[in-house]
């Protein structure tokens, strides 16, 4: 048996005033997502257990059967791993956005979107200016720095503090004067940089510092193969999720015209998984659209981005004849613009049928799988864990 799972990051929503009071689920055209529960099953997924903050590094470690208990040190020593980066067992790893704050306010947790590009050089200008501590690039406003000898942290993700004041809630801790300074810096060397300058000019938003987040060391994740008998494929242009794979043994799978953003290219995705699972067993499809469009607070986005993942299911249904799974890994609600713990609906085609003619967060509540805790996920995917349907 052959395996594909497509998570839209963030996909799960509430229901709208400006959709007629339906979810972006709900008010998209999702002909296939609705095949896959309508020949399928469906039920809830709860990915965030209460002791973690909501992101997609708990959630997604969680979807693909991993206990965050266990594993889970932080978000950048995942991305650490996609990008090559070796970690000492004394380093701390950080994620870190490029980010407009202005008069106090975190304005915008992606500098508007800055392009890779723009960020490299933006960072370059950061080289040697803070000891101890190594900058390194990523895509968009994705980043990552190393602190030496480093010894952690409490911070808070940039984009749950969007229109917020600043200093509240900046790094505290034991490695928090170092972030500081790093923070610090950044404004210096932004201040004027031309990269900026010609955003500016471009009437863009300027990147006018950084914002380290989520760190930790480098951790112990099982292999994927050892653990379930399977090769697996991850096909995601997130760092973080290409991190996990890295670290699980899971095969990276690079796909052209895949940007993270709302602007990738659905279809090469597709492609792509159909290509792997002729030599895997296993594919995961992750897109970050639906996410990005959720922090945007633009429903009208979400919606486009849910069709683009429902296309990318729907290529896959045509060409593949084995299960197929579909769920986010956690909701962003437009109203919010941050992620929620709330539990996801989930989808899986090969095997039980339930009856439901849908895929959506209201009729996943009432499918035959019921409510399920995020590791528990691959276990029933793949018809090794006990499952008992209501009647």
């Amino acid at each position: 048996m052959k395996y594909i799972v497509v998570l839209g990051d963030g996909m799960a929503d509430e229901p709208l005033a400006e959709l007629d009071g339906k979810t972006p689920l709900e008010y998209a055209d999702t002909p296939n997502m609705d095949r896959v529960a309508r020949e399928g099953a469906c039920g809830l997924l709860r990915t965030v257990k209460d002791v973690y903050e909501p992101g997609s590094d708990v959630a997604n470690l969680s979807v693909l059967g991993y206990d965050p208990g266990t594993c889970y040190t932080g978000r950048g020593p995942l991305e650490a791993a996609s990008m090559g980066i070796d970690l000492a067992p004394t380093d701390y790893a950080y994620r870190f956005n490029l980010v407009t704050v202005q008069s106090g306010v975190m304005e915008d947790f992606n500098a508007g979107h800055i392009t890779s590009e723009e960020g490299a050089a933006l960072i370059a200008s950061l080289d040697g200016m803070v000891p101890g501590v190594e900058f390194h690039p990523g895509i968009s406003y994705r980043n990552l720095m190393v602190v030496r000898d480093g010894q952690g942290a409490t911070t808070t993700p940039p984009h749950d503090i969007v229109g917020q004041e600043t200093a509240p809630h900046l790094p505290d801790g034991p490695d928090a004067p170092l972030l500081r300074r790093c923070m610090d810096a950044a404004t210096a060397a932004f201040d004027g940089h031309p990269t900026n300058r010609a955003r500016i000019a471009a009437g863009k938003l300027p990147a006018t510092t950084i914002w380290p987040w989520s760190g930790g060391k480098r951790p112990s994740i099982p292999s994927f193969r050892d653990r379930w008998g399977l090769a697996g494929g991850m096909i995601s242009a997130v760092d973080l999720l290409n991190g996990i794979a890295r670290y699980a043994g899971i095969e990276v799978i690079h796909v052209p015209g895949a940007t993270g953003f709302l602007d990738t290219d659905y279809a090469a995705k597709a492609r792509y998984a159909l290509e792997a699972i002729e030599r895997l067993d296993f594919v995961y499809v992750h897109v970050e659209a639906p996410d990005e469009a959720g922090h945007m607070g633009s429903a009208r986005e979400k919606v486009r981005a849910i069709e683009g993942v429902d296309g990318i299911v729907g290529t896959i249904l045509d060409n593949f004849d084995g299960t197929v799974a579909i769920l986010p890994d956690h909701p962003t609600p437009i109203r919010l613009k941050t992620h929620t713990r709330d539990p996801v609906p989930f989808a899986i085609r090969g095997g039980v049928r339930d009856g439901t003619t849908v895929y959506s967060e209201r009729e996943a509540a009432n499918g035959a799988f019921g409510l399920l805790e995020g590791p528990e996920f691959l276990p029933l995917l793949f018809g090794k864990g006990p499952f008992i349907q209501r009647e």
